[in-house]
């Protein structure tokens, strides 16, 4: 691309992001103020990713130029800096700067790492991201696992909610408290909220040889009911030549989803190893057709998809807001689950605020599709407090948005998330061979290198898992000598354009024909 058309064309989108710098000022008026300027970051960043900007690479790098690849945390400074530079290329005057609030990229830096520290721990160590580990229950019975865990290098403590009950996580509180009285680590407690469990029913049926099944066989092209009604489930029928006579029938554990799901949705299960589509409905039913079959029974409490569905569900549930008074006097950050738009954070702010919640750091899961969705307006909304982060939740996120996307839009939740200067957790699966078995993959080795873009990694339980985290704190000894987030293509993001007019107002992002 001829110098002449690059300088003019980069120009008019940053003119773009100077003439809705005062829709970007009206946009964060409620932000924290120690998170608005990351948020009129955010901003910019959405007005620049509107754009598709592959095509500039390659010349800008010609001319010695920076290439936009790593620009997320400092748009504004970045993008003039390479208008100026080009300008001076050819010889012209240089425009002068436009009086708004910049951020560059040594303040990007500082701000990110401030915000980490922040939710998570301050101190001098010899890695900067932190390790998360889940507890496991018998660790509420024997206090020499947690103390392994942290001297293998155990910085935050997870204790999941959905599992065992407020005796068991009292335990657990008391014996980090104690480690942390009796050692120098300055040990975090992270709590998962459960959210809202989208499973089947328990599932009853009689077996030929008449002991009673906990599920029930599933083949391709089958029809199924998904009901509301009150049933321990039922199997289909087929003929001799293999036509279907009955079909079979399954109870869910949140009826509220039958009112939800509309013909054509696509309903997932088992961590989508069983696909269907909705054919049909009632008030009380759901007739499913099977797509895929990656298992051939569908068991009792399999969890349950809806990628194309909106949910009215609340993303508090009545045990999470029981819960959330425990959380409040003993954890130091709450874990967000299944919050899928900014009036959900709305939610959880006015929980907090009835428990009196100022200093707890809040983590929003983003582990379904809606969620990724509306990620701009969940990290706005978030910005009202101070201390918050992300966690990539990869398990559930990629059953919903397909595993063919799921390292794609990964990497979408880590340009945000450092757009906005809110530090990021990277969770499932991370390392989890290593954690079972002893013997870790090339694969998982990989994975980990890649979560080295993130503020925070977090390991889930296993019999092997202070081998796990031992080699995780080794690899991040040494990764992060080499690596500071990533460099990248950019094409135009919808996740962009579809934010913008939601939170800014309409804006103008194509290119004017200007004279030269």
């Amino acid at each position: 691309m001829k110098i002449e058309k690059l300088s003019r064309e980069l120009n008019t989108i940053l003119q773009s992001i100077i003439d809705n710098e005062s829709k970007i000022d009206t946009a964060i008026t409620e932000i924290h103020p120690e998170n608005r300027l990351s948020a009129k970051n955010l901003c910019r960043y959405l007005i620049l990713r509107s754009y598709d900007l592959r095509k500039y690479h390659a010349s800008l790098s010609d001319y010695g130029v920076s290439s936009l690849g790593t620009l997320e945390g400092y748009v504004y400074s970045n993008l003039y800096s390479v208008v100026r530079n080009l300008r001076l290329i050819q010889g012209l005057p240089i425009e002068e700067k436009s009086k708004i609030e910049i951020i560059g990229y040594k303040r990007s830096s500082e701000l990110i790492k401030k915000n980490a520290n922040h939710l998570f721990n301050e101190g001098s160590r010899n890695h900067q991201i932190e390790i998360m580990v889940t507890l496991p229950n018998e660790a509420a019975f024997d206090k020499s696992i947690i103390e392994e865990m942290v001297e293998s290098g155990m910085e935050i403590a997870r204790i999941n909610l959905s599992h065992g009950d407020i005796d068991i996580w009292t335990k657990m509180v008391q014996f980090i408290n104690e480690i942390k009285a009796e050692t120098e680590h300055k040990l975090k407690i992270y709590m998962d909220l459960s959210g809202p469990k989208l499973r089947t029913s328990p599932i009853e049926v009689i077996g030929k040889n008449g002991q009673i099944k906990n599920s029930i066989p599933i083949r391709v092209g089958e029809h199924i009911i998904l009901t509301k009604r009150a049933t321990l489930g039922k199997k289909s029928k087929f003929g001799d030549n293999n036509e279907q006579l009955k079909k079979a029938e399954i109870g869910v554990a949140l009826p509220e989803i039958i009112d939800d799901v509309q013909i054509d949705d696509i309903v997932l299960f088992d961590d989508g190893m069983i696909k269907s589509v909705v054919v049909s409905k009632t008030d009380e039913d759901v007739e499913l057709l099977i797509t895929h079959c990656y298992k051939p029974k569908l068991a009792s409490e399999k969890g349950i998809n809806l990628p194309d569905t909106k949910l009215n569900l609340p993303a508090l549930t009545d045990k999470d807001i029981e819960n959330l008074a425990f959380v409040c006097k003993n954890a130091d950050i709450v874990g967000y689950s299944f919050v899928r738009t900014g009036n959900d954070v709305q939610y959880l702010y006015e929980q907090l605020n009835l428990n009196d919640a100022k200093d707890l750091g809040v983590v929003f899961k983003i582990e379904n599709k809606e969620a990724f969705e509306n990620l701009p307006s969940i990290l706005l909304e978030g910005m009202k407090r101070e201390k918050i982060g992300v966690m990539i939740a990869r398990g559930d996120l990629a059953v919903e948005i397909g595993f063919e996307r799921s390292s794609e839009v990964q990497n979408q939740i880590l340009w945000l998330c450092e757009a906005a200067h809110i530090p990021v957790i990277w969770a499932t699966q991370v390392l989890e061979t290593l954690a079972k078995t002893g013997i870790p993959t090339r694969a998982e080795i990989s994975d980990v290198v890649q979560g080295v873009q993130a503020e925070c990694i977090m390991l889930n339980k296993g019999p092997y898992i202070n081998d796990a985290i031992k080699m995780l704190k080794n690899i991040l000894v040494r990764m992060e000598g080499h690596s500071l987030k990533k460099k990248n293509s950019l094409r135009a993001l919808n996740i962009a354009k579809n934010s913008l007019n939601q939170l800014i107002g309409e804006i103008n992002t194509k290119p004017k024909k200007t004279k030269k």
